[in-house]
């Protein structure tokens, strides 16, 4: 499978620098104690269908990124991250720190799913 990143690499840089920012404002519009699918994001942001673009974005955002990345799961609700992994433990404790509970690896999207 290509990567998404690939894909755009037709596109002029300031288009996909433009893109990526559209991402990244939906991303920090997402409130405290609610989360969003990959899916959700990229509809949001004006590219239908392009839901492991957002997870490439998200996996290249630097370490310091002030994004609330954990509020971004799949749309069965599960983490972006094995269980029991270090990553799955940190974005778990955040969502739980902002109330998000999660029951078997799992959010419950129909109550906590941002909808703008």
């Amino acid at each position: 499978m290509k990567d998404p990143q690939q894909q755009k690499q037709k596109e002029p840089q300031d288009q996909q620098l433009l893109r990526r920012q559209q991402l990244y404002q939906t991303i920090a519009a997402i409130p405290m104690g609610k989360v969003a699918s990959y899916g959700q994001l990229a509809a949001l942001a004006g590219q239908v269908g392009a839901a492991r673009w957002v997870g490439w974005c998200l996996r290249h955002l630097p370490k310091d990124s002030s994004l609330p990345w954990h509020r971004v799961i799949t749309a069965s609700g599960k983490l972006a991250f094995p269980p029991a992994t270090a990553d799955y433990v940190r974005q778990r404790q955040k969502l739980e720190q902002e109330g998000v509970r999660l029951h078997k690896h799992k959010v419950a999207m129909q109550q906590y799913q941002w909808r703008p």
